[in-house]
């Protein structure tokens, strides 16, 4: 087994491109892990060793690994027809747009399949400029979104939040044209240092508007968010934040996108996580919870009053997987399964639980400056001074000590050093919980003990 692993692993390092990894840092630390079988929130790797996946993929995996349902649905389909003749659909296809019609809100009753969440993101964009030129209003080209969100990797999305601070975007300048963004209604992160999370949630939905008004109405397409963001550790908006962004965009005639790729299907305790804020929005974008990851699969869906203005004249938009038949079939599965398994209220009840656990933590580590999140999406923010805020310096290399604590620990999971963000599948069990409590509790203390921390 070993030999063989040895094997595989030199070929990883010799032929993959792997995410966001560093191909000669791994070959040095025995890496990367080569997983050959999932089951519920555990993996095994090539060696035989079972590992917790406390982020559920890339907190994309809400089923868990091995449901063989969706193998099966997955196989039935592939073995009728694979894919659509130009100008046709499929039935999954259609049944997966009709079942969507029915699960969102308000009258978003129209979609566009494609296959993943930058995708989806990219669609909408489009889709946007294309609505608003329609209408007569061609100079409506820029889009508003919240510094430190993400919205994809490609080459226009990848703009959106404003995440340079924390991710390489030099490499692929210049930025795409017409990207404004404004802060997060991130409490314990406000630039404003509101003194309540509401003064925040207000303050951040002003600067909505004031961004409006500096960059003229008539030149803004849209505004784009998730309910909750994930790469900046979770933090939930004040219940005054969605409400006031909503009628914002009504006054200046501005269309609202809710990215709900990470937090669709469940993930924040409610099948989409705008749901907590009772809003409708324009145009939706999911994926990941949609399918499981199981298939590549994402969707962009919008109002009908988006929906009117392309009945008569088709958008120029077209992917190669974009309504993939054997992936809407897989998708039909997912949801039938989070709905017969009631795995929202699994997602709200153990998120309530390991969130309880990790805000427990506070009191022996003092590294820890916040916890923050809802449902199974939560945030442990790092912090080398609690009272003062202050980060660690990257000299110091919390992402790489911290990340090997993990390992020994038996967990997949992994940090930037400033925040550990938890989400694993929907089919957590409070046992998995305490196992991923311990987990990070070892590893705080395997690092404060080496930093000097008390």
């Amino acid at each position: 087994m070993t030999t063989h692993t040895d094997e595989i692993r030199k070929q990883a390092l010799q032929y993959q491109w792997m995410h966001n990894a560093d191909w000669t840092q791994m070959a040095e630390t025995g890496e990367p892990l080569v997983m050959v079988k999932g089951e519920g929130v555990r993996v095994t790797d090539s060696t035989g060793k079972t590992w917790l996946d406390v982020h559920g993929g890339y907190t994309c995996v809400n089923l868990g690994y091995g449901r063989t349902e969706i193998a099966e649905v997955a196989y039935d389909q592939i073995s009728k027809i694979t894919y659509f003749p130009q100008g046709t659909t499929t039935v999954p296809v259609i049944q997966l747009c009709e079942k969507l019609a029915e699960l969102l809100p308000g009258d978003i009753n129209r979609s566009w399949p494609g296959s993943g969440g930058s995708e989806a993101n990219e669609t909408a964009i489009k889709m946007v400029r294309a609505y608003h030129k329609r209408r007569g209003e061609s100079g409506r080209y820029k889009v508003i979104s919240r510094k430190g969100s993400y919205h994809g990797t490609t080459g226009g999305v990848m703009w959106l939040g404003n995440n340079a601070t924390d991710y390489s975007l030099s490499d692929f300048e210049p930025a795409a044209p017409g990207m404004v963004h404004v802060p997060h209604p991130n409490h314990y992160r406000d630039e404003y240092n509101s003194a309540t999370p509401s003064e925040t949630a207000i303050r951040c939905a002003q600067a909505i508007e004031d961004a409006i008004l500096m960059h003229d109405a008539k030149t803004v397409a849209a505004v784009i968010g998730e309910p909750v963001s994930q790469p900046i550790g979770a933090p939930v908006p004040a219940p005054e934040y969605w409400p006031m962004v909503r009628e914002i965009c009504d006054k200046y005639g501005v269309l609202l996108i809710v990215d709900e790729v990470i937090t669709g299907f469940g993930r924040t305790g409610k099948m989409f996580g705008i749901e907590h804020f009772g809003i409708e929005p324009d145009i939706m974008t999911m994926g990941k919870g949609i399918i499981s990851s199981y298939l590549p699969l994402a969707v962009t869906s919008v109002s009908d009053r988006v929906a009117e203005q392309f009945g008569s004249e088709p958008i120029w938009h077209a992917v190669t997987s974009a309504g993939n038949p054997v992936s809407a079939a897989a998708a039909l599965k997912t949801i039938e399964i989070i709905e017969s398994e009631n795995m929202v209220e699994n997602s709200r009840m153990q998120g309530e639980y390991l969130k309880k656990g990790l805000t427990d933590l506070m009191k022996t580590h003092s590294i820890i400056g916040d916890v923050r999140g809802i449902g199974l999406l939560i945030g442990v923010e790092m912090v080398a001074d609690r009272d003062t805020k202050e980060k660690f310096s990257k000299d110091v290399d919390v992402a790489g000590r911290i990340n090997k604590e993990f390992r020994k620990n038996g967990l997949i999971l992994q940090s930037d050093g400033n925040v550990i963000t938890v989400g694993p599948p929907l089919c957590v069990t409070q046992s998995d919980c305490d196992e991923i409590i311990d987990g990070i509790d070892a590893s705080l203390e395997a690092i404060e003990q080496q930093l000097g921390v008390k």
